[in-house]
Formats: C-alpha cells, structure tokens, sequence
C-alpha cells in the first residue's frame, strides 16, 4: 500500500506529513479577464461580502466552489439556509457571478439574499468565524495533490482539522466528494487518525462519485 493509501502504516504517514503552508492554492488567475469579468469583480463582488454579525439561522460552508453550479443550487432549492461559498480562483468567481447577474446590471440586479462569497484563503475565513457556526461544510472534488510530497497542501489535513472541530456544530455534517482513490483513501486516514476527537467514530458512506459524508 503507497504512503497516501489506506492500511498498515497509513496513520503515521498522517501523523508525519509537513504542517500545511501558507497558501493552498496555486495561480489565483487564468486566462486574461475580459471587461465583463473586471465589471463583476469590482462591482457585484463586493454586494456578496460576509456580513457581520452573521445572519441567523442555517449557516453552511462550502470550500472551493470552482465555477459555482453546486452553490447556486444549493442557495436555490434551501433558501432558508445561508452559504458561504469559498473560491481563490477569479475565472471561477466570475462564472458564479456570471450566472447570477445579466450584463450590464452588475451593480444592481437582485442577488440571492441567502449566499456570500470569500475569495481568499478558506483558512483565514475558518480563523475568524465564531464557535460552534456551522451546520454543514462542502468540499468537493478538490485538487488531490497526488503525490506524497504535496499531502501538506490537501485541505483535509491534520493541521486544519482543528479549524473546522471550533466552527462545527455539534451534528454538523461534512460532505466530502473526490473521484481520486488517493484522496479518498487520506481522508478516511487522515479522519481515523486524529486525536482531538471531533468525530471520534467517523461515519463514511460511500456514495457514487466517490462522495463521502461525516458527522460530526
């Protein structure tokens, strides 16, 4: 069995790989903005920042929304709960704002009440949040970083485990998708191996696509 697999040995390759760096992610740009894009950012952008305090009610979290799909259907089919929706990349961000407002109406068309965005590093979003906020936490097909030297940029990593045990609720439900075997073999190992007991019996189900869910 490789370092990043499943079976004996995998819990002290856990327990081994390098803290997390500073930044997870890599390029925060593709190819060229077009002026629509510029628009997006610099006008709809910031009507979807966090408000503080936090609304009441449902509040889930979604890390790394590539092009937006899964959040608008979420914000769309549980508009009584309010979405975080995380995402570096600027090409990604303005797909999501694309389909949310017709050119140009950026500064005014209506948006979704129940949605916000964070463009930067999920783990300073995650530092910030109060206690026990919130209810249900996405993470779908991440960047698997396969190799076993790059485990110490994977989202789901020991060193950030704590983060997401102080901003869960109790009975908060972390849904967790990758088509990669490496990935789903490191988060089953890297969530049997940690010792400060969020989810001391962690309940995955295998679900098509390789999506797993936890309760905490």
């Amino acid at each position: 069995m490789g370092k990043d697999g499943s079976g004996a040995g995998a819990e002290s390759s856990v327990r081994a790989v390098k803290p997390p760096p500073d930044r997870l992610y890599g390029r925060a740009r593709g190819h060229k903005l077009r002026p629509r894009q510029e628009r997006l950012l610099d006008v709809t952008l910031p009507r979807l920042a966090i408000p503080d305090p936090l609304p009441n009610g449902r509040l889930w979290l979604e890390v790394g929304f590539c092009g937006g799909e899964h959040a608008l259907a979420q914000v769309r089919s549980n508009p009584d709960a309010t979405l975080i929706a995380c995402e570096v990349f600027e090409n990604g961000i303005c797909s999501l704002l694309s389909a949310l407002v017709p050119g140009g109406e950026e500064a005014d068309a209506p948006l979704p009440a129940n949605l916000h965005l964070w463009t930067n590093d999920a783990r300073l979003l995650l530092r910030s949040l109060p206690d026990a906020c919130i209810d249900r936490l996405f993470l779908l097909f991440p960047d698997p970083w396969p190799k076993a030297r790059h485990a110490k940029r994977r989202f789901v990593h020991p060193g950030v485990l704590p983060l997401l045990a102080r901003v869960m609720k109790p009975g908060a439900e972390w849904r967790v998708a990758s088509d990669d075997p490496t990935y789903q073999g490191w988060v089953r190992d890297v969530m049997a191996a940690q010792a400060f007991s969020p989810w001391p019996n962690p309940s995955l189900s295998a679900r098509r696509g390789g999506h797993r869910r936890a309760t905490r």
